[in-house]
């Protein structure tokens, strides 16, 4: 690359982690979509234009995908999302039909598959951060009233539904997979490994990388994209805003409006498409 450009990208990934770590980060795998966005209106607000913001979060995608090339991390966080020419950060979200594929449980499952089903689906019905997830305690999941009670990103406490069919797979877990990971021990957490631990966001990265590969999703994937894939849909089939904000555990209203651009954008392709005068 010319010099100029280099310089360019190093202002770029300097500035970014001048934000996370006056953020308070320092776990690079703790960064998420909401922490990227959190970035971008930062940069809005310097006026950074939309291309200068283009440049930036792909400076940053080839960074992140170096360090998960040299195993620093397990994750490019950057890989999520998308950046269009107006500037507006989009996540990535699987179709309804390729959830179904991913859902679906294979025959004769061993127990540690149903866990690791059960895990997804859960997921996919709350929308629940992968951190959130796999520290789910066993008391956090109560079958009766059909809700979880999860502790959030500033210890915030909230309640988050889920159906039957959610309901339905948890129970099986709980009954025919979870006595057989744990072999006698006990554990407080809802999801264990064979150790009777809780799991790594890593591991269950990989869990749900396995899960696209069998279901023929060769696209890039995350179990982020899980959690906006439930947002997706939900506003797709007319779910309000301030419901979708309060499961997801956002702060700012602004962070889920993104989902409603998705489908907003969906919708202009199709027009352009089928339109005779498009």
């Amino acid at each position: 690359m010319a010099d100029n450009t280099a310089a360019a990208y190093e202002s770029d990934i300097r500035f970014f982690l001048q934000f996370i770590s006056e953020k308070k980060i320092t776990d690079l795998s703790a960064i998420d979509l909401e922490t990227i966005h959190g970035f971008l209106i930062v940069c809005r607000s310097k006026s950074i234009s939309n291309r200068s913001n283009a440049r930036r979060v792909s400076a940053l995608n080839a960074f992140f995908s170096f360090l998960t090339r040299q195993d620093r991390i397990d994750l490019n966080p950057f890989a999520m999302v998308d950046l269009p020419k107006s500037g507006r950060l989009l996540p990535k979200a699987l179709s309804i039909e390729e959830v179904n594929r991913m859902l679906e449980l294979p025959a004769a499952p061993s127990p540690l598959l149903v866990r690791n089903q059960t895990m997804l689906v859960l997921l996919y019905s709350t929308g629940l951060r992968v951190s959130e997830l796999v520290n789910l305690p066993l008391v956090g999941c109560n079958l009766d009233s059909g809700f979880l009670k999860v502790l959030g990103k500033g210890n915030k406490e909230r309640l988050i539904p889920f159906g039957t069919v959610a309901a339905e797979a948890v129970d099986n877990y709980l009954k025919s997979s979870r006595p057989h990971l744990l072999k006698g021990r006990k554990s407080s957490f809802l999801f264990i490994t064979n150790r009777a631990k809780p799991m790594t966001r890593a591991r269950f990265w990989q869990i749900v990388k396995e899960a696209a590969a069998s279901a023929g999703i060769s696209k890039p994937i995350s179990p982020h994209m899980l959690r906006h894939s439930f947002a997706t849909h939900l506003l797709a089939n007319g779910a309000d805003l301030r419901a979708v904000q309060m499961m997801l555990g956002h702060a700012d209203i602004s962070t889920t409006q993104i989902y409603t651009h998705i489908d907003q954008d969906r919708l202009k392709s199709i027009h352009r498409s089928f339109h005779p005068r498009g």
